[in-house]
């Protein structure tokens, strides 16, 4: 699909999904699938799909984990130039399929992660939002803290 030159800007936390393989339960789980995502890496991958020009704004560790992540991103048509690279950890959350009766789970672990530990100036606005025609966010960065609110801030006023 040809992508608009105008775009949209998706900010938020990209995570590591682990989950159990079928149904299994997390306390019998041998091993898990991992996939790439977040409320706002999932709408860009969404929007990319349409033909819409979809941008990430995050921050992710500068390591092979960081790099999965955003090569992952990239291969749905998501143009990655605005992840910053730092911290030490990308958050994670399990995931354990619910079936039947059985409600699912999902146990967060993002603490301390590379985007929850973002300063203002990881993220260059000025350059960001240029053409772009929509700023996406969800209620859970603003959640994170006085921090993130401000770089929310600064993001909104531009």
């Amino acid at each position: 699909m040809t992508q608009s030159p105008r775009g949209v800007v998706s900010f938020g936390e990209l995570l590591l999904r682990l989950n159990p393989r079928g149904f299994e339960r997390l306390e019998q789980a041998h091993d898990f699938e991992c996939r790439y995502t977040g409320a706002e890496a999932n709408v860009a991958v969404s929007l990319a799909r349409f033909g819409v020009g979809a941008y990430v704004a995050s921050k992710v560790p500068d390591n092979e984990i960081g790099q999965a992540c955003i090569n992952y991103l990239r291969q749905f048509g998501v143009n990655t130039d605005f992840i910053a690279r730092g911290g030490d950890r990308l958050g994670l959350f399990y995931l354990e399929t619910g079936t039947s009766q059985r409600a699912s789970k999902v146990i967060y672990d993002r603490a301390h992660s590379s985007f929850c530990e973002s300063d203002r100036r990881d993220f260059d606005w000025d350059r960001i939002l240029v053409d772009k025609v929509w700023l996406h966010f969800s209620g859970t960065a603003a959640a994170l803290g006085d921090r993130m609110v401000a770089i929310l801030d600064d993001g909104l006023l531009e």
